[in-house]
């Protein structure tokens, strides 16, 4: 049954990567507003989500903040395939502008490892394709349930000698070495981990579960940490790769410092094109033990 649902899932990867941008971002605002029309579970998650964030933003235009998410999210969920299946460098071009490229340069120049942080924002699969084809990198990754998509995932994503590496004590261990080997560590930093390795810390004014691996990775490595973002342009023209600096503290060794800069650094990116970021992840699933968990106010946190 796993062969069968991964060959299927696959080959749908495989057909949708025949599109263009155009027709792919077309087809995912159409999935986007069937999403918002039929009052999706996406369109709840996400519209409680900019509700927690934006208090203070106007009701209608929340609304209308929720509705571009989603048809966001629709585009960026389309263009996955396009990373995966097109050749790399047809994927490149997509890039029109890059912003902040000095900052790679000087942290590479030191010679102690790039940690690249690239939140759930704009479309992160370019953004790792571009990292990839410019430096020896390694990305953490959660495995699927089927193992057959995962050996898929790991020859697309790899198509630049990217490696691919389990959050797991090996995995871990990989990625000290290459940083420490002057090389580009890359993660995805606003998951909600699993309850090891964590610290509740303000996000959007909220003290959600955040990871604490990153503060690690530096202590060890003393890699400098970057953020990056492939932002969207419009009418299918493209991307802007936008690279920033990350707040102070992120190497502190007190782990609600270390935590509570890394999550305003993510913030700071998401409020620049809040309708690119993934809203409809439940983010606030695990805040405070014992806090009303927002998505379900009946339940608690824990």
């Amino acid at each position: 049954m796993a062969l069968s649902k991964a060959t299927f899932l696959i080959f749908a990867l495989k057909l949708a990567g025949k599109l263009s941008l155009r027709g792919a971002q077309l087809i995912g605002r159409l999935l986007g507003t069937l999403g918002w029309v039929f009052n999706s579970r996406s369109r709840k998650v996400t519209e409680t989500n900019i509700r927690i964030c934006f208090p203070d933003m106007p009701e209608d235009q929340r609304r209308d903040l929720s509705r571009s998410s989603l048809r966001h999210t629709g585009q960026t969920l389309m263009e996955i395939p396009l990373m995966w299946e097109w050749p790399v460098q047809d994927c490149l071009e997509l890039i029109r502008e890059v912003e902040g490229e000095h900052l790679v340069r000087e942290a590479i120049a030191k010679d102690k490892g790039l940690v690249l942080l690239a939140p759930h924002l704009g479309n992160w699969e370019l953004t790792g394709l571009y990292f990839s084809s410019h430096h020896k990198m390694a990305a953490l990754y959660s495995p699927p349930h089927i193992r057959e998509f995962e050996d898929y995932m790991i020859r697309v994503r790899g198509r630049l000698g990217s490696e691919l590496v389990r959050g797991d004590r090996r995995g871990l261990a990989r990625l000290i070495t290459l940083l420490r080997e002057g090389g580009v560590a890359g993660i995805l930093p606003d998951q909600s981990p699993r309850a090891k390795g964590v610290a509740h810390a303000p996000f959007f004014g909220l003290n959600v579960r955040t990871m604490t691996l990153v503060s690690k990775l530096i202590q060890k490595s003393g890699a400098t940490p970057l953020l990056a973002f492939a932002e969207r342009l419009k009418e299918g023209k493209g991307f802007r790769l936008v690279i920033r600096e990350c707040e102070p503290n992120l190497e502190a060794v007190d782990p609600v410092v270390a935590t509570t800069a890394l999550n305003l650094s993510i913030e700071n990116c998401v409020r620049e094109i809040p309708e690119q970021y993934q809203w409809e992840y439940k983010r606030f699933r695990h805040l405070t033990p014992g806090t009303p968990n927002p998505y379900n106010p009946k339940k608690l946190c824990r």
